[in-house]
């Protein structure tokens, strides 16, 4: 018999308030989903929605005020290397080439120098940065500083990949690139990825399934499979079934 396959992340009536001058601001409001291994979840919501706040409650950098968050049955309360994470900005250090940005985590550790070097070259690979790897970040375009991001979070082999909005300062072309760079590189991975997106054709381009969040405090509006057939192209935005998705997803923003 097969084995059942089980969420690696189970997040239980999450809610987060934070203090201000006039009582609390209620960030999000009894959040409740759960997220199997190797599927692509994006969440998407009006700005302000908790979006982001939801990610750091995942990535143990916040505490909830209400509910719990367990990963594969263990609760979970603080940051770990089984999560990645890559923040709107690239966030790289500017006296670091590409090699040395994504060879941190691993130097942090005080892994061998030849594995470092063995993990850091599949990583430039992957993300298809071969001839840029010595390059300084003031020398990549936006696009590539996020390839960076994303590789260094994938260099400790996690088993879940936080991605806050980390396309957006983009242009229209290069998001649309970076998209496609995204499913290639989950494809080659097969990590489980929760990623936060204003975009709703982004959302039903990449997604295994969407969840939707209300205006603050954010609740869960929709929680939905996104079953259009994979592998997936552009020119997939022009389908009916692409167009019906997106706007299901668009009238539970509304």
């Amino acid at each position: 018999m097969m084995k059942e396959m089980k969420p690696v992340l189970i997040a239980q009536r999450l809610s987060k308030s934070f203090p201000n001058g006039s009582g609390d601001l209620v960030a999000i409001e009894n959040v409740s989903f759960s997220l199997m291994p190797q599927e692509f979840l994006c969440v998407v919501g009006p700005s302000g929605c908790g979006k982001t706040t939801l990610l750091k409650l995942l990535a143990g950098l916040l505490e909830p005020t209400r509910g719990e968050i367990f990963i594969e049955g263990q609760l979970h309360s603080r940051p770990r290397r089984r999560i990645g994470f890559v923040f709107q900005e690239a966030n790289l250090m500017p006296w670091r080439t590409v090699h040395d940005n994504i060879a941190l985590p691993l130097e942090l550790q005080g892994i061998s120098i030849e594995e470092i070097e063995q993990r850091t070259q599949t990583l430039i690979q992957l993300v298809g940065l071969e001839t840029f790897e010595d390059n300084l970040p003031r020398d990549l375009s936006g696009g590539m500083a996020q390839r960076v991001a994303i590789a260094r979070a994938l260099i400790h082999n996690p088993d879940i990949l936080l991605l806050d909005e980390p396309f957006g300062a983009l242009d229209a072309l290069t998001r649309e690139r970076m998209g496609s760079e995204l499913m290639r590189i989950w494809s080659a991975r097969k990590v489980t990825v929760i990623m936060v997106t204003h975009s709703i054709s982004e959302a039903v381009l990449l997604s295994d399934r969407i969840i939707v969040l209300s205006s603050r405090p954010g609740t869960v509006r929709l929680d939905t499979p996104n079953n259009l057939p994979r592998p997936r192209q552009l020119e997939m935005t022009h389908t009916q079934a692409f167009g019906d998705l997106a706007h299901q997803v668009r009238q539970a923003i509304a």
